[in-house]
């Protein structure tokens, strides 16, 4: 049967190009995933990781290995990478995004074996998406999970579930590629069953079976339909059921292979009058991701990459995620399929298209996302075009017809920035810079950026601009939801990132996210969030830090009030200012308009004693959701929080640590410049800087654990504040 053996430990790093002869010495110990060298948030080059570095593994050839074909599998390397096994090389891989594997058994030897992998983690023009310059840094390093896959010489390659007919009489397809590395024909029987995921103690609900003769070094694709499904569930954004195909391979009444697949039955399809899952049209609203973090590049544990799954869908309330610009963490998108978040994922690329050879490796990387990444229900469009790119008739046909063929059941989009761009594909995405939405000249017509760089906001920029910002996605998402010929806005973007010296501010981060690089809310986060239906949970976000002196001329009028309620009541002190409705006459495309607070100007409390504000929303006349505001807005509280109170001691789990300072009722203060001391005791290391220099009220470390269980304690200290300690457990 199939074994997987995780093989992200015990593995040897050095920042330089090595040989076998260089002793074991000269290496460091580290843990997959791994960044090539840990960064400040900020302020740093892409020199500073652009380089070749070695890795080295020494391990025993696994037990279950004997008379059987043992691969190695990255799910990603940045960005290319030569395999050494006992000095004997076993491949190469050009790209950074895509996953690789080669056949390590007729390298292994008995007893121990040495595996080492060259990666250069330079910015090659001649791989996707370099060539030119690009509006994202890279980073280094095997920064993705690594496995052993010890298989029968005759095995499944790959399983694409294909549900049909959903909506009336659900079916199921199932293509099994079935490979045959021996040097004789085989005959396999193939047994695949389908169940529930994760409700393996009910009655399978269905079983089929075929027979096939498998060429030698060849391969089969096997194909077993299901029909009549009885009660299916589907899988919707709010109750994303998944199934599980578990497939059986036996070759002379022996069981010899395994292999199960995850999938939802769902319907999707772009049409000219908008987005329809399960022929319902529902209107997209979402933001782009870029895949990496403060301090550790793109080098993410699944964790992590869960995190973001989660804050797109539960905390900004998105429907639709873009994975801008390069296939993403397989983490990432599990995540996304069990809590119903849509996908659009694209190639690797940005502006430029190279030569011949950087076409094929493109073409690679179409072919290894759509395949690694078609039974993700989430996922509703591939993205076949390099970003923002010029036409190329040649090209993207070809693109477009290898995503057809590997998957049939989904549409295409091609990310374009000007309208008189080749339609070739089946969506007409469009990166829209209007400050508006332009009327479409195609349709399906999907809006996949809009703001971003037209008005990089920071957490610290003054009070005026982080509400223009907010006001910015707002016109533009009112905007589309009242046109029933767009199907749908993606906001750029979701989370700052850092980028090159061209492109960012001076500090070489584009400032571009309704989040800050910590995954943190602007203002303009709250756009998104207020429209989170009430009933999963009430939203209350005042637009202002309420103080006299952050806008021109001063005061707080107006003041945006972002929520779901259906009413809002404005209290100065204990004195009832006025009751409010959502601001309809401003705002009457978007679920729910935002409150427009006005009178709270500056001469209207001159003289006065500065006052609390309380913001109360209603929900059918009762008290719903609230928000306080300090009149003293000097800092109160020094907070110290983790998104994760248990983790895995796998010397490679991490979770995120947010400090903020704050006013009595919790709120950030952004002009609460300090540095604050961390310190750490336990089976754990911190992963940021420390000191940790506070900008714009709010910040954030990681943790990461040891390969030991144990509780680790992190305790935060900053000048005229209480401290303030978290404690994690880790088993």
């Amino acid at each position: 049967m199939r074994t997987i053996l995780p093989f992200n430990d015990n593995w040897l790093y050095a920042p330089v190009q090595h040989d076998l002869r260089v002793p074991d010495s000269q290496f460091q110990a580290v843990t997959l995933p791994h960044t090539n060298v840990t960064l400040p948030y900020h302020n740093f080059d892409y020199t500073e990781y652009g380089f070749i570095s070695t890795y080295r593994k020494r391990f025993n050839m696994p037990k279950e290995g004997k008379d059987r074909r043992v691969y190695i599998e990255f799910d990603a390397a940045m960005i290319a990478c030569t395999v050494m096994l006992n000095g004997a090389k076993v491949g190469m891989n050009e790209g950074g995004y895509t996953p690789f594997r080669f056949d390590l058994t007729d390298h292994l030897k008995r007893g121990e074996n040495v595996l080492q992998v060259e990666l250069d983690s330079t910015e090659r023009p001649d791989i996707p998406p370099n060539g030119y310059v690009v509006d994202y840094l890279m980073f280094g390093g095997i920064y993705r999970d690594v496995r052993l896959v010890v298989v029968d010489s005759t095995h499944v390659d790959t399983v694409f579930a294909r549900p049909r007919d959903v909506l009336t009489a659900p079916k199921l397809s199932a293509d099994i590629r079935l490979e045959n590395v021996s040097r004789s024909d085989r005959a396999v029987s193939v047994r695949a069953t389908l169940h529930e995921f994760r409700q393996r103690s009910n009655p399978q609900i269905a079983v089929q079976t075929t027979t096939a003769l498998v060429p030698a070094q060849g391969a089969l694709t096997a194909t077993l339909h299901f029909d009549d499904l009885a009660n299916i569930r589907l899988w919707t954004l709010d109750q994303p059921r998944l199934y599980s195909l578990d497939v059986e391979v036996y070759a002379d009444d022996a069981l010899i292979d395994t292999e199960s697949t995850r999938f939802g039955f769902r319907e999707a399809s772009f049409k000219d009058d908008g987005f329809y899952l399960n022929g319902e049209r529902i209107k997209l609203i979402g933001l782009n991701r870029h895949q990496t973090y403060p301090y550790i590049g793109a080098a993410a544990p699944a964790r992590l990459q869960r995190k973001d799954a989660d804050i797109l869908k539960e905390e900004l309330g998105v429907n639709i995620v873009r994975t801008s610009h390069y296939p993403q963490s397989p983490h990432f998108l599990d995540r996304c399929d069990e809590v119903g978040l849509l996908v659009l994922e694209e190639i690797p690329g940005w502006q430029t298209i190279g030569d011949a050879d950087w076409k094929g490796i493109s073409l690679r990387d179409v072919e290894a996302m759509i395949t690694r990444d078609r039974n993700h229900p989430s996922i509703v469009l591939w993205g076949v075009r390099i970003n923002e790119s010029w036409d190329d008739e040649a090209f993207y046909t070809a693109t477009n017809a290898l995503a057809h063929k590997l998957d049939p059941t989904r549409q295409t989009g091609g990310i374009r920035n000007f309208l008189e761009s080749q339609f070739l594909e089946d969506v007409f995405t469009y990166n829209d810079f209007s400050n508006t939405i332009v009327e479409p000249t195609h349709t399906p017509h999907l809006v996949t950026e809009h703001n971003g760089h037209m008005f990089p906001t920071k957490t610290f920029d003054n009070e005026e601009r982080q509400v223009e910002h907010a006001l910015r996605h707002l016109r533009v998402q009112d905007k589309q939801f009242g046109m029933a010929n767009v199907t749908g806005a993606i906001g750029w973007c979701a989370f700052d990132y850092n980028t090159h010296r061209e492109l960012g501010s001076g500090d070489r981060i584009c400032y571009h996210g309704v989040m800050d690089i910590f995954r943190l809310p602007k203002f303009a986060a709250y756009v998104y969030e207020s429209q989170i239906p009430a009933k999963v949970r009430p939203v209350l976000r005042a637009a202002t830090f309420f103080t006299q002196g952050d806008r021109s001329e001063g005061g707080n009028d107006p003041l945006y009030v972002f929520s779901n309620c259906d009413a809002l009541e404005v209290y100065v002190g204990d004195e009832l200012h006025g009751k409010y409705t959502p601001a309809r006459d401003l705002y009457p495309n978007i679920p729910n308009a935002p409150f427009v607070v006005t009178g709270l100007g500056l001469l209207a409390y001159w003289g006065h004693r500065y006052q609390e504000l309380r913001l109360v929303g209603l929900l059918d006349g009762k008290p719903a959701a609230e928000q306080k505001i300090s009149a003293n807005e000097l800092p109160c509280a020094l907070t110290l929080t983790a998104d994760d109170l248990e983790l895995d001691a796998d010397g490679s789990d991490m979770t995120r640590l947010v400090i903020k300072v704050t006013d009595r009722h919790g709120n950030r203060l952004p002009l609460a410049i300090t540095a604050v001391m961390l310190e750490i005791s336990g089976a754990g290391e911190l992963v940021g800087e420390n000191p940790f220099p506070l900008v714009g009220g709010q910040g954030a470390v990681y943790v990461r654990t040891a390969d030991t269980p144990g509780t680790i304690t992190v305790t935060a200290r900053a000048p005229r504040l209480p401290s303030a300690s978290v404690t994690i457990t880790t088993s």
